[in-house]
């Protein structure tokens, strides 16, 4: 039964609530039906999956399969209730705690749940590079939507995920390129009958669990219907590239409060990075207002020690 989780424990007051009215809505007698299945003493004990934990020595390929076995246990979501409520807005700080929501829990999950559970389970691999991977599909007149987390490690690519079907989930970092592991899921669907139409990419995802930035689910768009096959392979690049390049800045995703202080701090090095070149403020002429610039500079300074 789906109303408790593998320990026996009761779940949390809001997904009790989705609950009940889901089985409100498919059988009359549900809820009585559960309580009658909550309070039997002779039920076998379904055994809870144990989080993965791992020595400093373990390499991160070795690592990636133990989260991804653990993705598989936990089973995928075929109840037709999602059990957590994942808003993609909130900061990473917040997404983190639904994450150890979910370990303890212990619940059936799907694709979006699964990336958030990836992202936590990783986040002590300082050097495995973390981002959002959304596929839009058509099949049979109708479009599905799908979503992995990509890794790069080594400049290796692979995906963790969870899906109905076994190769539209994970993937080794084994690819040398981004373009290989996504025309890799594109041949899975091509499989499964099913014709890529959307690749959204997002930016690499903090390691700080503690982070208030959010997930940059969509940095690149791109429609299979208006590329060619090279321009899509040119794209694909194109977006690892600006990974790389972000990343190169420092020794991981910079944190909002990182970006605050080279942005007020030092104003001519933030124009030469790209997140500042494709900012709106720097398509205006700016030579004639760097002396104002200059002499703003205390109070803004002043501003920065206060945070």
């Amino acid at each position: 039964p789906f109303f408790v989780n593998r320990g026996g424990l009761p779940v949390d007051e809001p997904t009790w609530e989705r609950m009940w009215r889901h089985v409100g809505r498919i059988h009359p007698e549900g809820e009585r039906v559960a309580q009658r299945i909550r309070g039997a003493a002779d039920l076998p004990k379904i055994p809870i999956p144990s989080v993965p934990a791992f020595q400093p020595s373990t390499p991160i390929p070795e690592r990636l399969e133990a989260v991804q076995r653990y993705i598989r246990e936990l089973q995928y979501n075929h109840t037709g209730t999602q059990f957590f409520e994942i808003k993609k807005s909130r900061p990473l700080t917040g997404l983190m705690d639904l994450a150890k929501e979910m370990t303890k829990e212990a619940l059936p999950i799907k694709c979006l749940e699964a990336v958030i559970l990836g992202i936590y389970l990783t986040n002590n691999m300082t050097t495995l590079d973390r981002f959002p991977i959304s596929f839009k599909t058509h099949f049979s007149g109708n479009y599905f939507r799908h979503i992995v987390l990509g890794v790069n490690f080594g400049g290796r690519y692979g995906a963790l995920g969870i899906s109905r079907r076994e190769e539209l989930m994970y993937k080794a970092p084994v690819f040398r390129t981004l373009s290989e592991l996504i025309f890799d899921f594109e041949e899975a669907y091509r499989r499964c009958w099913h014709t890529l139409k959307k690749v959204k990419l997002g930016h690499c995802v903090s390691h700080d669990p503690h982070s208030v930035e959010q997930i940059e689910w969509k940095h690149s768009i791109l429609d299979l219907d208006k590329l060619t096959r090279e321009d899509f392979r040119k794209e694909l690049e194109r977006h690892a590239r600006d990974m790389r390049l972000k990343i190169g800045k420092g020794t991981g995703p910079p944190s909002p409060t990182k970006d605050r202080k080279k942005d007020v701090s030092s104003p001519q090095r933030g124009q030469a990075s790209p997140h500042r070149r494709n900012s709106r403020g720097d398509r205006r002429p700016s030579g004639e207002k760097k002396p104002a610039d200059s002499k703003a500079m205390p109070d803004l300074n002043g501003y920065q020690i206060r945070v």
